[in-house]
């Protein structure tokens, strides 16, 4: 089994940062897409942004030049640093990563339990 487990989440002021990790652990044979999304109250899920197994990164426009995802592939872990955050970054964040299991040729979707962020004006 796999499991994600996200970090970092908190009550900030607008204009403020926080740095979200989510780090995989379990029967990991190898990790290839990672990403973050959120889900504010009475909205759908939505990506914020995703990182490839090589690195190559993508944004949701609203948080582009603001956030910025990495990862480390040794720790198994993604990282989603938020700079000038805004009243409307306000949601639950989740990580997402497409792992392959050890012994299993095929790879799956797994999701984290969600962190909150909430940005005060």
């Amino acid at each position: 089994q796999v499991h994600l487990v996200e970090s970092g989440g908190g009550l900030v002021q607008a204009g403020g940062s926080l740095r979200l990790s989510c780090a995989g652990s379990g029967s990991i044979f190898s990790i290839n897409g990672m990403g973050w999304y959120r889900q504010a109250p009475g909205t759908q899920r939505e990506l914020v942004a995703a990182i490839t197994s090589g690195g190559s990164t993508s944004y949701a426009d609203s948080v582009k030049g603001r956030f910025t995802i990495s990862r480390d592939n040794a720790k198994n872990t993604v990282y989603l640093q938020m700079n000038s955050l805004k009243p409307e970054d306000t949601a639950v964040y989740y990580c997402n990563a497409y792992v392959r299991i050890a012994g299993n040729p095929y790879q799956s979707s797994y999701w984290g339990q969600g962190t909150q962020v909430t940005v005060s004006s």
